[in-house]
């Protein structure tokens, strides 16, 4: 509750709360999201926090003056809630009075109360704050919500702590070109490509270790699947046998994550018309399989948009799986971090998941022994005193481990099946995107 001229403001309601004020009273504080005039009443369409709530104004009931409302306007109201089949969920509110608490001074430059907001992407970034307030447009970050909230809660029931890393650094975790560099104090620091170097640091103390925080990639990429900001869902876990034991962590944790959003976000998943994926097993292809799969040649070292898109069709064709593992990577083209194959030394302990076309996670087996981590700094051209308490850790012994990064966007994308990675995204920085 809060209080505006001494009367108590109900907030956000929820379903439950509608559903039992059914045959009696009910009070909140919404938006007007649409008005409709009728013959002898009107509806008026209320938008709160999270629900479109269908409301009448007759004169013979609400004390209100229905000329006083219009879209956009932020109104206290109270009614009678009766069963309505029509209505959305099934239930209306008959208005006995509102008060308005605020109104626009200008009309939306978009169609907030159409089905559809029917804008380009760049009008959407244009008018972000006007675009966020159609149901459609605001239920994709509630279905993000739902993401993180069910990671945070699989990782916590497995025992990993909730670790909270710097976002600036003296360098950087992937190094190469893709980094910001920005002046701190007297010296040069970064924005952190990654919490890698912070997460292993953690495992020597905490075990299993997870965060979900921002990344920052300088790509000037002006693709529909790169950000320069995006928020990594990060998590590291001491005593693995290899780098499979993420691997399989990562496939426990997307089955609970889409239990979580069918059980808590039905609503929003239904309203963008989504398909929740059925997860079993996920099938995994070593990266030199995946080439011979697409009749590749073995002489290129990663894979390119169009081999995500065919092996994801693959999966889905022989495995009736819409994730796909694709593992032990040419070494050349995997972080210095990354532990060596033990069979092929050329290649790395680490694999890709790719869903529904796209990559969403890169993760392995890090290098715990100092003198190995060492030596593969050596043959990467890098100097160890450039990292700092990063080798340290080493240095003063680390458990063997793994782990891994998603993007949160590019899981969101692919769920809703949206087309543009900025749709997945509040506020989008990219190389066109500093505002708002």
């Amino acid at each position: 509750m809060q209080k505006i001229d001494g009367k108590q403001l109900v907030s956000e309601i929820t379903l439950d709360d509608l559903k039992k004020a059914e045959g009696g009273s009910i009070s909140l504080c919404a938006c007007v999201h649409k008005l409709r005039k009728m013959s002898g009443f009107s509806f008026v369409i209320l938008r709160t926090g999270r629900y479109i709530l269908q409301s009448v104004y007759d004169d013979k009931v609400c004390s209100g003056n229905f000329e006083d409302l219009c879209e956009g306007a932020y109104v206290s109201i109270a009614g009678k809630v009766k069963k309505e089949k029509r209505a959305n969920y099934g239930l209306e509110i008959t208005l006995t009075s509102f008060e308005i608490l605020s109104k626009p001074s200008e009309e939306y430059p978009l169609h907030v109360s159409n089905k559809k907001l029917g804008c380009s992407i760049e009008t959407s970034m244009a008018y972000r704050s006007v675009a966020l307030r159609h149901p459609e447009q605001r239920a994709v970050f509630k279905v993000a919500e739902g993401v993180v909230s069910g990671f945070r809660e699989f990782m916590l029931s497995e025992n990993f702590t909730e670790i909270h890393t710097p976002k600036i650094v003296a360098a950087g975790a992937e190094g190469g070109a893709n980094i910001f560099k920005l002046k701190y104090f007297d010296k040069d620091a970064y924005l952190a490509q990654s919490p890698q170097f912070y997460k292993q640091t953690c495992v020597a103390f905490f075990d299993r270790v997870f965060e979900i925080a921002p990344v920052y990639r300088a790509e000037k990429h002006n693709s529909t699947r790169h950000l320069n900001e995006y928020i990594g869902l990060d998590f590291e876990m001491a005593f693995i046998r290899d780098m499979h034991d993420v691997m399989s962590m990562e496939t426990a944790m997307l089955k609970y994550v889409m239990n979580y959003l069918a059980d808590n976000y039905a609503h929003e998943i239904e309203m963008l018309g989504a398909k929740l994926p059925i997860i079993n097993d996920i099938p995994s292809v070593t990266f030199f399989e995946a080439l011979d799969i697409l009749g590749k040649s073995r002489n290129q070292f990663d894979l390119d948009p169009t081999d995500e898109v065919r092996l994801c069709e693959y999966a889905k064709d022989n495995f009736d799986s819409e994730f796909i593992f694709v593992e032990k990577f040419p070494g050349l083209k995997r972080p210095f971090y990354a532990m060596d194959s033990k069979d092929d030394p050329k290649l790395a302990e680490s694999f890709d998941l790719l869903f529904r076309g796209l990559e969403i996670t890169t993760g392995g087996q890090r290098i715990h022994d100092y003198d190995e981590q060492i030596a593969k700094l050596k043959r990467y051209n890098v100097e160890p005193e450039d990292l700092g308490a990063y080798i340290d850790i080493h240095r003063y012994g680390m458990p063997p481990h793994g782990g891994l990064g998603i993007g949160l966007e590019r899981v969101v994308m692919k769920l809703l099946g949206l087309s543009n990675i900025r749709e997945a995204s509040l506020f989008p920085r990219d190389i066109h995107h500093l505002d708002p």
